[in-house]
């Protein structure tokens, strides 16, 4: 099966969710609704370890791929989240290329970074899987992400994007805003530089939406993936359901 770097990377425009709660029907429920890839919140998502590695497992069953944005970009969360066998990492709040650099070193093996080497995880079917194979594999096919969520991120996204390895970038506008200040530049105009830097640079653009228009919009826009904040579009799916003519 081609992998969702793979894929990314040969510009097919890709669709997923991103899942807060955790919920192995909702994975599958995804799954069966044909989305491209699932993308789980270990940030601002209760989720756990063991929860996790649930998700991922049965997301597996429906040959579906799963991306996990780790609390921090810190090496031990992204090395426990890659051996339960996700195929991309999203981590938050890239301020600067060193942000970057430690990302890419963290999540990818030697000779490109210094990911811890095991084959007996999950993600090396518990040894079965040749050596050699799983690394050359992970080494090809892990899609690293990162989030700029701050104006320093904004004004150091050219340097971020020249990170060898690292695939691409979602802006977090929520983050954005809280951190935009007076001096700063306005939210929608350092969305719109973040966005043209990824073009310039050849890079994934990643968007989060609430709504099918808003994603054909991003797409036909340059956004190489799209996610559906899901929370927000169930919210807004119940209210509607819950509000009828009685």
């Amino acid at each position: 099966m081609t992998s969702l770097r793979a894929r990314a990377l040969a510009g097919e425009k890709l669709l997923g969710a991103l899942l807060r709660m955790p919920s192995e029907e909702l994975v599958e429920m995804l799954a069966v609704a044909e989305f491209d890839f699932v993308l789980i919140d270990c940030e601002h998502g209760p989720a756990d370890i063991t929860a996790l590695r649930n998700h991922i497992a049965l997301a597996a069953v429906h040959g579906v791929p799963v991306i996990v944005r780790v609390g921090e970009n810190d090496r031990g969360q992204i090395l426990r989240v890659l051996d339960q066998g996700a195929e991309g990492i999203l981590a938050p709040h890239l301020d600067t290329a060193a942000d970057a650099a430690a990302l890419v070193d963290a999540s990818l093996y030697p000779p490109v970074g210094n990911r811890g080497f095991a084959t007996y995880s999950r993600a090396g079917r518990f040894g079965e899987v040749d050596p050699g194979d799983h690394l050359e594999w992970y080494l090809e096919n892990t899609l690293v992400l990162g989030m700029i969520e701050s104006p320093d991120g904004v004004r150091n996204v050219g340097d971020i994007v020249a990170t060898p390895r690292l695939d691409g970038i979602l802006v977090g506008p929520a983050d954005l805003a809280a951190s935009t200040g007076p001096d700063d530049q306005p939210v929608p105009e350092a969305i719109a530089a973040v966005h043209a830097e990824l073009a310039r640079a050849g890079s994934l653009r990643m968007d989060i939406v609430g709504t099918r228009a808003a994603a054909e919009a991003s797409f036909a826009a340059g956004a190489d993936l799209v996610i559906y904040n899901l929370a927000s579009s169930l919210m807004r799916h119940l209210r509607d359901l819950a509000s009828p003519e009685r």
